[in-house]
């Protein structure tokens, strides 16, 4: 009897294939399956039911022949099925990704080629991402993607239900920045002083922190887990730190600034006055040409401070009365600053000694007419003039 050829169809290049059977099959009779003219396995006996002669992965047309055990007699079995294998979308290369930092665009996720007819699926770790592409012919482009994970993808010929993964994937990672620290440090000196310090309040190994006065890359130190010294800054102006991670160059801006001024020194005035005086004199006065509101003025003798300091009025300053002889200088010292400035020259203050004593002798008296009487000095001494009184004249 002929039965009905059953089973077929199309499945895609991979595939385990498909079932080829019978309807129906009589005990007895020993039927045969062919692809083409070549038989296809050993002929299997007619069990009553239906026959499956298994996954059959050729393509081809399939039919079967039927035999009878005992007369021989042989006959078709109605109809046929084709078995065809759909060719798997064309491999093409996934390209783009990469790494960026915290903060960034991200990346492009494409394709290097495309095929017509076919959908092409983007995944993230395995999980659908968007819709897919319809194939054009060219590269495709997912666009710019910012989550971290691996992207693979996979196209899809809607014709045929055949998917392929294309080759290869493209990463995302996503590099974190540099932990921020505080710029520490800077404040102000006084010109010819040795600056100031500049520092980090923290730091991290496998970060180079990148010192900067204003757009001006000063100095770059690898981090140590501690804090940082910049050293010493003798320049003015406003200092930042950036650090950059030195693998993954990934940056963060410290907080902070630090900022670094040169107080000005106070203006020089000439130290004035001093002279000589003789010995129980009342001294001569030592003065300063000018002075400056802000600015203390303190007198020294041969490099000792001589009384306390002195308010600079704007006007010039009269340093007291000196009684000591000596060399006198004059120091300037800035309230607010603490900046200081020697003040230029010297006043010197000498005491003359005075003349020696020698005992004045003679007079006396003498009769009206008389020619007068001797005063006398008992001594003297060169380069000493010596006037004579009566009375106050």
């Amino acid at each position: 009897v002929a039965y009905a050829v059953t089973g077929g169809g199309s499945y895609c290049t991979g595939g385990a294939g498909l079932h080829v059977g019978l309807s129906v099959s009589d005990v007895g009779i020993n039927y045969q399956l062919y692809r083409g003219t070549t038989a296809v396995g050993v002929p299997v006996a007619g069990s009553g039911l239906a026959l499956d002669f298994g996954i059959q992965a050729l393509p081809g047309v399939y039919t079967v022949v039927a035999t009878d055990a005992l007369t021989g007699c042989v006959n078709n079995m109605a109809g046929s099925v084709t078995i065809v294998v759909n060719t798997l979308p064309t491999a093409f290369n996934v390209t783009g990704g990469g790494s960026y930092c915290v903060g960034g665009t991200g990346y492009h996720i494409g394709l290097d080629g495309s095929s017509f007819g076919v959908n092409y699926q983007l995944y993230r770790d395995g999980i659908a991402t968007g819709t897919p592409h319809a194939g054009t012919g060219s590269p495709i482009d997912f666009g710019v993607l910012s989550v971290a994970g691996v992207y693979t993808i996979v196209a899809t010929n809607p014709s045929t239900g055949c998917s392929g993964n294309m080759t290869g994937s493209a990463s995302i990672v996503i590099n974190p920045l540099p932990l921020i620290y505080t710029v520490t440090g800077g404040g102000s000196y006084c010109p010819g002083g040795s600056g100031v310090n500049v520092g980090l309040s923290g730091s991290n190994s496998g970060v180079n922190y990148k010192l900067y006065r204003g757009t001006t890359l000063l100095a770059t130190v690898a981090g140590n887990d501690s804090t940082i010294n910049f050293g010493l800054q003798t320049v003015a102006g406003s200092y930042t730190v950036v650090a950059v991670d030195a693998v993954s160059g990934c940056s963060s801006n410290m907080t902070g600034t630090a900022v670094v001024v040169i107080n000005t020194l106070p203006a020089v005035f000439t130290v004035t006055g001093g002279g000589s005086y003789c010995a129980g004199g009342l001294g001569v006065h030592v003065t300063l040409s000018g002075s400056s509101a802000g600015v203390n003025y303190q007198l020294y003798r041969g490099g000792v401070a001589v009384g306390g300091l002195i308010p600079g009025t704007g006007l010039a300053l009269d340093m007291g009365v000196q009684f000591f002889a000596g060399s006198y200088t004059v120091s300037a010292v800035n309230a607010t600053t603490g900046c200081t400035a020697n003040m230029t020259g010297t006043s010197i203050v000498a005491i003359n000694a005075l003349p020696a004593v020698y005992t004045l002798s003679g007079g006396g008296s003498f009769c009206a007419g008389g020619t007068g009487l001797n005063i006398v000095v008992g001594g003297s001494t060169s380069g000493i003039q010596y006037q004579l009184y009566r009375g106050s004249v």
